[in-house]
């Protein structure tokens, strides 16, 4: 098979732009992807007028002809969508890539946008659509007892302490790194929903069970909120106000053995403890000529706190079962790898992947509120179990 071509750096992030994050935001999807658009057109230095090229989130609820009239774009000669949810914002930034590079478009903006507490809670049964349709099999998972997402991550979290002889208080030592290193980060942020609330491990330890071995600080938080992007040339981006980062790599994976559904389906694998994630890690860091060792801040997709822990393992930060041995100071800016700095889905607020991506650009423009002093290259994950993509992020030079 010959290996499509690449060119690191060919186009870059110019914008970006978020609304708040909250649990009820009062406005319509559509208000809140405008909001959130605009703001990311500003950050850019770029009249609404020039955008040409829009991308979304196959599950969200706004159309792209809707945003393209909300900002007043004239023509678009460019719409696409990805998804299913959280494995979607990075391959998002990728079709805008895509886009650009093909001379379909250029100037492309990229957005997720949901009410997400407020409106459809996609955490509760029946919010994936009907029995049988679209290949989701939830008529043999449904019936049984598993329902929902929370259930799903606890069973993939017992066979991983299982497949790795770990003891539950090992595996749960793991999970309450990843959630007290995202809350300590999130502390900084006032963006984040759980800015002024610090956890301590008693705290992580005392939170009541939702779905053995997950408590309710493993879950992320569902929210009501926007964010943005927008993607053209690095040579286009030169010229522009805004600080441009430019996109070193962006992946696809799905692995062998890919199966209809967007989560229960994959419970069917032979395995459930290395996700597409492993199969997108050598494209991801091939394309962009590094190793996982030169990473010096990731952003992890945390649905759940067992994601980010498998996502380490899969894209080869550590070995396989060793991820639940880290510490919070492992995790932690100033530790071996900062993951989630802006609190991530755990604490600072649930845009299905897509507030990961604004973190990830604004460490290397400098400006994050847990900021890793000299990062240069900063990694971006949205994640499993459908499908996985992931973007490198490094400094113009």
């Amino acid at each position: 098979m010959v290996e499509p071509a690449w060119t690191p750096g060919a186009c870059a992030i110019v914008g970006i732009g978020a609304t708040d994050f909250s649990k009820a935001s009062g406005r319509s999807p559509l208000t809140l992807a405008a909001q959130a658009s605009r703001a990311a057109l500003a950050d850019a230095g770029i009249d609404p007028r020039s955008v040409d090229g829009i991308v979304r989130c196959d599950m969200d609820l706004v159309s792209a002809p809707a945003l393209a009239d909300s900002l007043g774009v004239p023509d678009l000669t460019y719409w696409g969508e990805t998804g299913p949810g959280g494995s979607g914002p990075a391959a998002m930034v990728g079709q805008a890539v895509a886009a650009v590079t093909a001379g379909l478009a250029t100037t492309v903006v990229v957005f997720r946008s949901l009410n997400g507490r407020s409106g459809n809670r996609y955490g509760l049964v029946g919010e994936r659509g009907a029995i049988g349709g679209e290949g989701s099999y939830d008529e043999f998972f449904l019936p049984f007892g598993m329902q929902t997402p929370g259930q799903f991550f606890a069973v993939v979290a017992r066979r991983y302490a299982h497949e790795h002889g770990l003891t539950l208080d090992e595996l749960t030592h793991g999970l309450g790194s990843i959630a007290l290193a995202s809350r300590a980060h999130a502390n900084a942020n006032p963006a984040a929903q759980f800015f002024d609330r610090p956890m301590t491990r008693d705290d992580y330890l005392a939170s009541r069970m939702l779905a053995d071995p997950l408590r309710l600080f493993d879950f992320c938080l569902e929210t009501d909120g926007a964010a943005a992007v927008v993607v053209t040339t690095t040579e286009r981006a030169r010229d522009l106000a805004g600080t441009a980062v430019p996109v070193l790599s962006v992946a696809q994976g799905t692995g062998r053995g890919v199966q209809p559904g967007q989560m229960f389906p994959a419970l069917l694998r032979p395995s459930i403890t290395s996700w597409p994630s492993a199969a997108a890690a050598p494209t991801v860091f091939g394309r962009a000529g590094i190793s996982p060792a030169d990473v010096d801040v990731a952003q992890m997709y945390d649905c759940f706190s067992i994601t980010a822990l498998m996502q380490l393992e899969d894209y080869g930060f550590v070995a396989p079962g060793q991820a639940a041995h880290l510490t919070e100071a492992d995790l932690s800016v100033g530790g071996t790898l900062p993951v989630n700095t802006s609190g991530g889905h755990l604490s600072e607020g649930y845009i299905h992947g897509m507030n990961h991506v604004l973190e990830g650009v604004r460490q290397i423009r400098g400006t994050s509120t847990n900021q890793v002093e000299g990062a240069e290259l900063s990694f971006v994950t949205s994640a499993p179990p459908p499908g996985a993509s992931a973007l490198v992020l490094g400094a113009d030079r």
